[in-house]
């Protein structure tokens, strides 16, 4: 297991590079978000995602998030519509992940029910340079077994996953608290799949 320390006040580029690169060749990253430190990999290789469902524990069925480093790179993997734009600009970079419909290109096993995907850019300027750096959108599951509780620090991560993490990316303690509020909008209005850190009526309020 490699880890990479790095400053999240005065990002190194070349440690986020190294990530990048890591992330290239199929590997698994742990790297820290604005909740808790989360598990990246390619999300268009097959190879890496089956990796990650079985180094959590993950069910197979169940649907596993990105995280972009822009709105615009988030555009790349997910289309989407004028009210999920204003939800994106209202939000982002913050703890708000928005159900969109995917673009051709990313791992089927990622996806959610009618070939959806889960997106958000994170308040946490390490996620957000991963992202840039690799080109491209990531994978954001909590980096620990399913079931178990989320990691909140680099230790915690190594703790719970071992070596079965590849590379770590230490800058410390995360904030912890909700994860990232998950909304999906519908024909007939939003939709809140899980309560989180963005509370449900600020939501609905952006919309007006």
């Amino acid at each position: 297991m490699l880890i990479l320390e790095l400053n999240p006040d005065s990002l190194d580029g070349t440690v986020i590079d190294r990530a990048a690169d890591a992330l290239r060749e199929g590997l698994l990253v742990a790297y820290p978000t604005d909740t808790f430190y989360g598990l990246a990999v390619d999300p268009r290789r097959d190879d890496a995602v089956e990796r990650l469902f079985e180094v959590k524990g993950r069910d197979a069925s169940t649907a596993i998030p990105l995280i972009a480093g822009s709105i615009e790179q988030a555009r790349e993997v997910g289309v989407f519509t004028s009210v999920e734009t204003r939800l994106a600009q209202a939000f982002w970079p913050g703890p708000l992940t928005i159900v969109v419909r995917a673009r051709p290109g990313l791992s089927a096993a990622l996806l959610g029910p009618g070939s959806t995907i889960a997106v958000r850019v994170p308040a946490h300027p390490v996620a957000r340079a991963l992202a840039a750096s690799f080109g491209s959108c990531v994978t954001s599951t909590s980096a620990n077994r399913s079931g178990e509780p989320p990691a909140s620090s680099a230790a915690e991560a190594a703790a719970a996953l071992g070596n079965r993490l590849d590379v770590i990316i230490d800058a410390g303690k995360t904030a912890g608290g909700p994860p990232s509020t998950i909304v999906e909008v519908r024909p007939h209005g939003l939709r809140l799949v899980r309560a989180g850190a963005v509370a449900w009526e600020r939501v609905l309020r952006s919309l007006g």
